[in-house]
């Protein structure tokens, strides 16, 4: 399992700690990473996902999963996220078109 938020691609970063005398030590500097349960509106289904605490601040400010996907670049997002964004794409679709 990656250390990589599945919608927003966050990883991993590389930097310095640097010491009270200057010296400095490479590190990573990990992203806070949790595994979450997201509902889909449009679906009626959850899903687990595993994204950093930014990108699940950022899912309640642009409203829930459905809005945040479908405007997301693929890129950014994992496999299974893309999945769930065609899936949603598809159902919003169709409810358009009914």
């Amino acid at each position: 399992m990656s250390r990589r938020c599945e919608l927003t691609g966050i990883g991993p970063m590389v930097g310095h700690s640097v010491s009270h005398s200057n010296v400095k030590t490479k590190r990573r500097f990990l992203p806070s990473l949790k595994t979450v349960k997201l509902a889909s509106e449009s679906l009626g289904q959850t899903f687990s996902l595993r994204i950093s605490n930014a990108a699940l601040r950022t899912l309640d400010y642009k409203g829930g999963l459905d809005v945040f996907i479908v405007k997301a670049r693929d890129e950014q997002l994992s496999v299974k996220a893309q999945r769930i964004k065609r899936q949603v794409r598809a159902k919003l679709a169709e409810q358009t078109a009914a």
